[in-house]
């Protein structure tokens, strides 16, 4: 069986070029995979991860979970496989095959990894062969909902006069031309 390398790209903030290669056996799981790109960046990988099956445009596919999460079998989608479960040359469709990794969803860290090339030796565990760029720190990027659901303190105003629904003392009375005739609706 023929080792395949796989370049592993770091999506950085900082837009700077920092990538891995790895060359592992085609026989081998996507958790190995998994864990030589995170060891390969200095990551902890005590974070949930996914990884996508892509085409040239970077779009995401079939997705190989890091843990089974399917909950029924009733699903419409077809069921994400698991890392531990899904051998890496059942996923290799075309010669420069993409898939995108993201791990920790909370941070956001994407992983675009490409197959590069192939070697006839086949490693017995996953190499790192190629390190280009600095790795920033696993714990450097913010975590997202810090951002997505802080609230200006124009946000937290609230008048003294109004209650809990944002009416006032005022708001008591109403008219009959407040008030919707549902029935000239059909239903």
């Amino acid at each position: 069986m023929p080792g395949l390398k796989f370049r592993v790209l770091l999506d950085s903030e900082k837009k700077e070029e920092i990538f891995r290669d790895i060359l592992i056996s085609d026989s081998d799981n996507f958790e190995s995979l998994y864990h030589a790109i995170l060891k390969s960046f200095n990551f902890k990988g005590d974070q949930m991860a996914s990884f996508y099956v892509s085409n040239d445009d970077w779009d995401k596919g079939h997705e190989i979970n890091l843990m089974d999460m399917t909950y029924d079998d009733d699903s419409l989608d077809a069921p994400a496989s698991t890392m531990k479960n899904a051998t890496i040359k059942d996923f290799l469709e075309e010669p420069d095959q993409k898939f995108i990794l993201v791990y920790d969803f909370m941070r956001m860290w994407i992983f675009l990894v490409e197959l590069i090339g192939f070697d006839r030796n086949e490693p017995e565990t996953p190499e790192m062969i190629l390190s280009m760029g600095k790795a920033p720190s696993e714990d450097s990027r913010k975590i997202m909902d810090d951002e997505l659901f802080a609230s200006t303190d124009d946000e937290n105003l609230i008048d003294e006069d109004e209650d809990d629904f944002g009416l006032d003392e005022f708001d008591d009375d109403y008219s009959e031309d407040d008030l919707t005739d549902f029935n000239e609706y059909e239903y």
